[in-house]
Formats: structure tokens, C-alpha cells, sequence
């Protein structure tokens, strides 16, 4: 009995797995307010029926692809705050370069949904990266050289430190759409580009905040 249950629940997962696949394809191409639920079943090839036993709603798989693509950046961004001041920037770009090559077509949806038409994709969005931004107030805050600040700044700074990081991933991705074809690499002075951008605007912010109190 309890072995028909497992291969019941491999079953389930595979398929929840192939949707999300499927929609990540589709939405290449379009926004997931223009998404149908029809589209999305034909491509795994179950009927639109079996997609209720997995999610509610379009929006409610757009919502799990937010918790996908960002909830396990969560323990990386701490730790990154955690390195030494000088090792901090780089790791950070480095780390987002990694995510971004590894997972461009969920960076890319985030990027699209953060402003999108589906409210409930957009909540989840904004509550992952608001998530973020009190992490990292939390890390900054144990900085000697922030010490004085008050939370409210704090918070400031790690909310600047989110959108930088979206715009940093932004950058990647135009850096991999030079790459000819699917799963190509991307050109190096493009990436390199990128790259030395995404350092300095971070290490602008970085710099600044070291002033002001003054």
C-alpha cells in the first residue's frame, strides 16, 4: 500500500515539475496574465482538467515559479553579507552571475511579473524582495561601522541594495542574450561588461552609505 502511495506521489511531483517547465517555456514568449491554462496542459499532454489537482490557478503557478526563483537565494544573500567588507561585492556579483546563467528564464520571468498584470504574482514578487531587504538590514545592522545607524536607515540601505540586484541581474541577462543560440556561452567582453557595471554601481552604494552619518 504504502509503495502504490509513493509512486502515486513521484507521479504528482513529475507532473506538478512538467508544469512548471511547460509555463517557464511559454512565458518566454508572453506575460503570464496572457497565459492560458489550456496552453500550459497541452504542452505537459494532461488534460486542463488535471491541472486543478496541482495548482488553483495560472496565477497560483506563477506564484510558485516567484518562490522557485527566489526563495533559496535567501540563505546566499545572508551569507554574503556576513564575508568581510571587501569580499562582500564580489561574491555578491558573482553569485547573481551564477543564478542568472544557471536559471535565465526564471530571472527573466521575475523581471517581466514584478510589474505585471497578475496581482497575486506581483505580492508574492514584492514580498520575496522585501524579505531580502529586512535580511539584510538584519546582517547590516551587526556591521561596527553601521552601528549607529538607525533601523529605518538600515532598511533603506538594504532595500537599495535589492534593486541594485535586480538591475545587476538585468545586466546578466542582456549579457546572455549575445550568446548565439541555445545553452551557447555568452561573449566574454560582453559578460566582463556586465560584470565590472555591476561591481561599480554596487560599490557606489557601498561607499556612499560609509558617509551617511557624516
Amino acid at each position: 500500500m504504502s509503495h502504490t502511495v509513493g509512486i502515486r506521489q513521484a507521479q504528482k511531483q513529475k507532473t506538478r515539475r512538467a508544469l512548471l517547465d511547460a509555463a517557464l517555456e511559454l512565458l518566454e514568449e508572453q506575460s503570464l496574465s496572457s497565459l492560458g491554462l489550456r496552453e500550459v496542459t497541452r504542452a505537459v499532454g494532461i488534460a486542463p482538467t488535471a491541472f486543478y489537482r496541482h495548482f488553483h490557478s495560472t496565477a497560483d503557478l506563477g506564484v510558485a515559479l516567484v518562490e522557485e526563483a527566489l526563495g533559496s537565494l535567501h540563505p546566499m544573500v545572508r551569507t554574503t553579507v556576513a564575508l568581510a567588507d571587501h569580499e562582500r561585492i564580489p561574491h555578491a556579483v558573482q553569485l547573481l552571475a551564477e543564478h542568472v546563467r544557471a536559471h535565465p528564464t526564471h530571472i527573466r520571468f521575475i523581471c517581466r511579473e514584478r510589474h505585471g498584470g497578475v496581482q497575486p504574482v506581483r505580492e508574492a514578487i514584492r514580498a520575496q524582495l522585501s524579505r531580502f531587504a529586512v535580511e539584510l538590514r538584519d546582517e547590516l545592522g551587526k556591521d561596527p561601522a553601521l552601528a549607529d545607524w538607525p533601523e529605518d536607515d538600515l532598511l533603506m540601505l538594504g532595500q537599495l541594495y535589492v534593486d541594485q540586484l535586480l538591475i545587476t541581474a538585468s545586466l546578466f541577462l542582456e549579457a546572455l542574450e549575445t550568446a548565439e543560440g541555445d545553452g551557447a556561452e555568452p561573449r566574454a567582453d560582453e559578460w566582463e561588461r556586465a560584470t565590472q557595471a555591476a561591481t561599480r554601481q554596487l560599490r557606489l552604494i557601498h561607499l556612499g552609505s560609509r558617509h551617511w552619518l557624516d
